[in-house]
C-alpha cells in the first residue's frame, strides 16, 4: 500500500505497534464484560423472526456438516464464517439490547464481536484471542465513528457503516495481519459500507440487517486482505472516499492519537432496555418519578414533558407507534410504559400494549421537546429531564444528564449479570446460562472458543 500519510495505513500501523503490549486488566475486564452483553443480546435475539428468515434462506445451504467450524449463537447450526457473522450480527442487535458508544452514535459490538466469533470459531482461536480482538475492534471503530460523526448520522446508520470497519479490525487482529494488510482490510471494508437512517424510520427489518451486513463486510474484508486483496489507500479520506461522501469535516487527527490513553472499549454504554439508546434519559426520569420520595402513578397525571437533545426527538419522536417496532423508537410509549409498569422490558412491547387504554391515555398527555442545553452536549452526554403536572395542580421535575448504562453512570456487574441471564434462559434454559456465565467469567483462561456453550442442547433443537 502506498501514500505513506493514509488514514488507513497510519491507524493499521498503530493497532500493530500496541501488539506489543498485552491488555490492561482495566481493558481486558471492559472487553469481557462487552462479550458477556453480546453473548445475551445475540441469544435473545436469535429467536426473532428476522433471524428465523434468515437461517432459513442461508444456512441450509452454507457449510453443511462442517461441525468444526462456526456455529449460529442460540441455534447452534454450524454454517460457513460469513454467514456466521451475518446472522449473529442481526440477532445481536434486533432487540435493540445491544451496547452503545455514545460519542460515535454506534453500536460497537454487535458488528465487531460477530466478526470476531466467526473466525475464531474457524481458526479455534483463545478466549484470549478473542478479547484482544475486540478490543481492537471497538478501537478501531469508535476512532472513525467519533472523527465522522455527527454529520455522517444525518443519513447514515454509524453501526451498518463504521460497524464494517471496526469488525474488519477485529478480523485483521485475529488473523494477525501486518500494518499494509490490516489497512487494505480497512479500506476494504470501507467501499463495502452501508445503512441508511430512512430504515429504521418505519417498521422494517433492515435495520438490524445493517449490523449483520456490516458483520459479514468485515469478515470478507479481513479475511481477502489476509489472501493478499488491496484496497485503496485513501478510501477514508480520500477527495471522493469514505468520510467525504458520508458526511462532513472528519476529525481524523483525533482518530490518530496514541494507543497510550486507555482503550476506548472501557467507554462502552450498556443498554438497560430493549429501546432505542436516544429514550434512555427520559425513562431513567420517569422511573425516578415514580419511586419515592414522589410515588406518582398513572392515576395523578395530568402532563408530562419530555425534553431532550434534538436527535433523539427526530429519531424517537413517534407519538403514537403502531408498530412494536415503531414502540421502540417512541420515547413518550417507553415513558408512559416506565410509568404504568415501573420498568420497561420486552414484554412492553406487545402488540396489545400499543392499544391499551391506559398507555394511549398517557400518550395523549404527553410532550416531548428538544432542548439546548442537552442538545449542546450531544453525542458525548445523552441527557433528558422529565416533568410532570399532577391533577392537583403540583410539578415535579427530574434531569437526568447521563443515561443509564453510561460510563458516567454505568450499571454494576450484578446488573450486567442479570441482564445477560434474563435474556439467555429463555432460549438456552437456566443450566446452559449457567454453564456459559461461567465459561464467559475465565474467557481469557479458555483455550478454544469453540467450546463456549451458547446454543440450545442437540435434544432442544
Amino acid at each position: 500500500m502506498s501514500a505513506e500519510g493514509a488514514v488507513a495505513l497510519r491507524l493499521a500501523r498503530k493497532v500493530v505497534e500496541a501488539r506489543s503490549k498485552p491488555l490492561s486488566p482495566v481493558a481486558q475486564h471492559a472487553a469481557a464484560a462487552t462479550v458477556l452483553d453480546w453473548f445475551g443480546a445475540t441469544i435473545a435475539g436469535s429467536d426473532s423472526e428476522p433471524v428465523a428468515l434468515l437461517r432459513r434462506a442461508f444456512v441450509p445451504t452454507a457449510g453443511a456438516g462442517n461441525d468444526n467450524g462456526p456455529r449460529l449463537v442460540g441455534g447452534g447450526e454450524s454454517t460457513d464464517v460469513c454467514t456466521a457473522a451475518l446472522v449473529n450480527g442481526v440477532a445481536a442487535h434486533v432487540l435493540e439490547m445491544d451496547d452503545i458508544y455514545s460519542p460515535g452514535l454506534y453500536h460497537p459490538g454487535a458488528p465487531t464481536i460477530a466478526a470476531a466469533l466467526a473466525v475464531a470459531q474457524q481458526n479455534g482461536a483463545s478466549g484470549q484471542e478473542l478479547l484482544r480482538a475486540v478490543a481492537v475492534g471497538y478501537e478501531v471503530g469508535d476512532r472513525i465513528a467519533a472523527a465522522v460523526n455527527p454529520a455522517h448520522y444525518r443519513y447514515w446508520h454509524t453501526t451498518g457503516t463504521v460497524g464494517c470497519l471496526g469488525a474488519a479490525a477485529a478480523v485483521a487482529e485475529l488473523c494477525g495481519l501486518s500494518v499494509e494488510s490490516l489497512a487494505h482490510a480497512l479500506t476494504l471494508a470501507a467501499t463495502m459500507a452501508s445503512g441508511l437512517q430512512q430504515s429504521f424510520r418505519s417498521d422494517a427489518m433492515a435495520k438490524p440487517l445493517h449490523s449483520g451486513h456490516a458483520a459479514r463486510a468485515g469478515v470478507t474484508a479481513g479475511l481477502a486482505a489476509a489472501s493478499g486483496f488491496t484496497g485503496a489507500p485513501d478510501a477514508l479520506e480520500g477527495e471522493v472516499g469514505f468520510a467525504e461522501a458520508m458526511g462532513e469535516g472528519a476529525d481524523w487527527e483525533q482518530a490518530l492519537r496514541p494507543f497510550e490513553q486507555g482503550y476506548l472499549v472501557e467507554r462502552t454504554s450498556v443498554k438497560p432496555y430493549p429501546c432505542c439508546g436516544h429514550t434512555f434519559a427520559a425513562i431513567d426520569g420517569s422511573l425516578a418519578l415514580r419511586a419515592a420520595p414522589y410515588g406518582l402513578r398513572p392515576g395523578d397525571i395530568e402532563a408530562i414533558e419530555i425534553e431532550t437533545y434534538r436527535t433523539a426527538t427526530v429519531v424517537a419522536g413517534n407519538p403514537r407507534p403502531r408498530t412494536p417496532f415503531e414502540a421502540r423508537f417512541s420515547a413518550p410509549f417507553v415513558v408512559a410504559t416506565a410509568l404504568l409498569d415501573g420498568d420497561v422490558r420486552l414484554e412492553s412491547f406487545r402488540a396489545e400494549r400499543l392499544t391499551d387504554p391506559a398507555v394511549t391515555e398517557l400518550l395523549d398527555r404527553t410532550e416531548l421537546k428538544d432542548a439546548s442545553e442537552f442538545t449542546t452536549l450531544f453525542p458525548e452526554r445523552r441527557g433528558a429531564r422529565v416533568t410532570i403536572r399532577t391533577r392537583a395542580g403540583d410539578r415535579h421535575c427530574v434531569t437526568v444528564p447521563d443515561r443509564k448504562g453510561d460510563p458516567d453512570n454505568p450499571l454494576s456487574e450484578a446488573d450486567l449479570l442479570r441482564k445477560f441471564t434474563g435474556l439467555s434462559e429463555q432460549v438456552l434454559g437456566a443450566d446452559r446460562t449457567c454453564e456459559l456465565a461461567s465459561q464467559l467469567s475465565a474467557l481469557d483462561e479458555l483455550a478454544d472458543v469453540r467450546t463456549l456453550v451458547c446454543h440450545r442442547k442437540e435434544s432442544d433443537r
